[in-house]
């Protein structure tokens, strides 16, 4: 009794790290408000909002004296932290479930051309001179056939189903990769190749309240089911044989979990352009601080992933006099994180 009492008060304290994670996901959202090129207190970001939510009950109520706060408030930083948040929690969720589904921790959320297809629908959109709302589409709907794609290949092939899942996750990100240089070869260098490649690097500059709505649903659609199904991941990480000799139908599992995850990605990707390392960084710092176990390492991803895009979107407005795009801080931030997991945990 003695000796398992002692393993017990071993056992790490998850639910005070995970309190700790949401409060500083809540400073960081109220940090957002007053970060910016407009100046807005967070006292006064905050009691703008609590009007906000007195007048939904009560029309009589004055939203606020100065219309500028407001505007900023609610126009620009708002959608944009929202966005940030719901991005961030996407992606990291999308590596997360691939790396558990794959058994590999080098695995990201563009493992099956997600991000590639993304980006020539995008570039796609753009050539055609179609406005924002197109892009996001084009986008969405050609990350989705990349996976699609993917997939099917995979089914074709005679190989180890995991192997082969990767090996065309490569080539259908491949034929992309190829279809948007050439996009990129043939469009106008002073307008469309700009756009583009501004586009590709990722950023949360432009985000409206069109964005999130149009992101929330898909991004929910494929979150839920990997809450719901995070504990049968846990039993396909101990492989093929061992999760079928327990009852799980691994293909069907696989399928569900393809399908959430590049809903995850494609939707993310769609609104803010091609932002890298998040899904790859972050499940591997949710495993190092709340273990591997799928049950808690889901919502831990989605919390984690939201408030570490949101601090780095809070650098790209910050640090130079112009908007550095997210995607290079991303990676600028992510790889040399990564090589220092890589060298100082390897060997586990």
């Amino acid at each position: 009794m003695a000796d398992n009492s002692a393993d017990e008060r071993k056992l790490p304290n998850y639910k005070l790290r995970f309190l700790i994670l949401l409060i500083l996901t809540v400073i960081c959202i109220f940090v957002s408000f007053a970060v910016g090129r407009f100046s807005l207190d967070i006292s006064t970001a905050a009691a703008l909002i609590c009007v906000k939510i007195v007048s939904m009950f009560d029309p009589h109520v004055v939203l606020a004296q100065n219309y500028a706060d407001y505007s900023v408030l609610f126009n620009i930083r708002l959608p944009r932290i929202i966005a940030a948040l719901l991005v961030g929690a996407a992606l990291s969720v999308a590596g997360a479930a691939y790396q558990g589904m794959f058994q590999n921790p080098l695995v990201s959320p563009d493992i099956l051309g997600a991000s590639a297809g993304a980006g020539f629908g995008a570039a796609v959109a753009i050539l055609m001179g179609l406005g924002s709302t197109d892009i996001m589409i084009f986008a969405f709907l050609f990350g989705l056939a990349a996976v699609g794609g993917a997939y099917g290949v995979s089914l074709l092939s005679k190989g180890p189903s995991t192997l082969s899942m990767v090996l065309a996750g490569i080539l259908v990100s491949s034929l992309f990769s190829a279809g948007l240089s050439y996009i990129k070869l043939v469009a106008d260098t002073t307008n469309e190749l700009p756009a583009i490649t501004y586009w590709l690097m990722g950023s949360l500059a432009s985000m409206t309240w069109m964005h999130v709505l149009y992101v929330l649903p898909i991004i929910l659609i494929g979150l839920i089911p990997l809450f719901l199904l995070k504990w049968r991941i846990n039993i396909l990480t101990l492989g093929e044989d061992e999760a079928r000799s327990l009852g799980v139908n691994t293909g069907l599992l696989r399928l569900a979990v393809i399908v959430c995850a590049t809903l995850l990605t494609a939707a993310a990707v769609s609104i803010t352009g091609v932002i890298g390392w998040v899904g790859l960084v972050i499940p591997h710092f949710a495993r190092m601080a709340f273990g591997c176990d799928y049950r808690r390492l889901i919502p831990v991803s989605v919390v984690m992933g939201a408030c570490f895009l949101l601090a780095v979107d809070d650098c790209a407005r910050t640090m130079a006099t112009i908007e550095v795009p997210i995607g290079i801080l991303t990676a600028f931030l992510g790889a040399p994180i990564f090589a220092y997991l890589l060298i100082t945990g390897g060997r586990h």
